[in-house]
């Protein structure tokens, strides 16, 4: 990983594109859940056009896994040089000043790894981690994820205590909104017109708070990345829970309306535990 994150910026993503590719040509999970999920989310697109699409998103996958190393182990000076444009800061700036908090709704759009660090320059950020089961990897995450300043707190009911906490002090807390939660930590809600288990914390940090909540991704450009920040859809702050998740998916569907090719479309994000609910997962070609 170290030899990784040392190569010219360029020269990894065009790594990371073959290694897309290949994923694509050998058909695997990878490829086969791509194919279903563009299948469920955008029925009304000729298949061709989800075809071409599905491989330039697994493209875009092969390119995060090589130029992640870099993001994670080279020094915020050589970050702040790749993060090359930005949009809607003053948005971040706006809701900061009014002193209630915010929650950053960072999708699984471009590089989320760049959102984070980024965002933690901006004011104090405490965001869930959980370790993954290499602990050696858990390690590098943990010390890139705090180095530009952020604080990482257990996906347990101790680190939502400290999430809520963090946001009533005038903080930032960043969630990744389109994770399937755990049993009974969310409700099935529509998500490009079909029902996702989707969580209900963020949701719940926003009404016991009255924070802000900005939708935000690290594009990804030429030479480097270009920081998004938007306004989420009004209805998120509604005090009626399902209207609320409603509006959470409906931020996260149009902030991957504008980039589809960087969204990580081989995610199973239509898993469920309600009983009864059928894997469309299942017998995928």
């Amino acid at each position: 990983m170290a030899a990784v994150s040392r190569l010219p910026l360029g020269i990894s993503r065009a790594i990371g594109k073959a290694i897309g590719s290949l994923l694509w040509a050998v058909n695997g999970r990878e490829a086969k859940v791509t194919k279903r999920n563009l299948e469920m989310c955008f029925p009304e697109m000729p298949e061709q056009e989800r075809l071409i699409l599905a491989k330039r998103s697994l493209q875009e996958t092969g390119v995060m896994l090589m130029e992640t190393p870099a993001v994670w182990m080279r020094d915020m000076d050589w970050l702040r040089s790749k993060v090359i444009e930005t949009e809607g800061c003053e948005l971040v700036d706006e809701a900061l000043a009014k002193g209630k908090g915010m929650v950053l709704i960072a999708p699984h759009l471009g590089n989320w790894e760049v959102v984070g660090l980024y965002a933690a320059t901006l004011g104090p950020i405490t965001s869930l981690f959980e370790p993954p089961k290499n602990a050696e990897v858990g390690a590098i995450i943990q010390e890139s994820r705090e180095k530009s300043g952020a604080t990482l707190v257990p996906t347990d009911r101790r680190g939502v205590m400290s999430l809520l906490k963090a946001i009533k002090a005038g903080g930032i807390s960043g969630i990744l909104p389109d994770q399937v939660p755990g049993d009974g930590a969310g409700e099935l809600v529509e998500f490009f017109g079909r029902p996702a288990y989707t969580m209900t914390l963020l949701c719940n940090l926003v009404s016991k708070t009255g924070c802000e909540a900005l939708v935000s991704y690290a594009e990804r450009v030429p030479g480097g990345f270009k920081l998004v920040f938007k306004k989420s859809c009004p209805d998120l702050y509604s005090e009626d829970c399902d209207k609320s998740l409603r509006a959470l998916n409906r931020s996260v569907e149009d902030a991957i309306k504008a980039l589809p090719e960087q969204y990580q479309w081989e995610y199973k994000r239509y898993k469920c535990f309600e009983h009864g609910y059928q894997d469309p997962y299942k017998n995928m070609s």
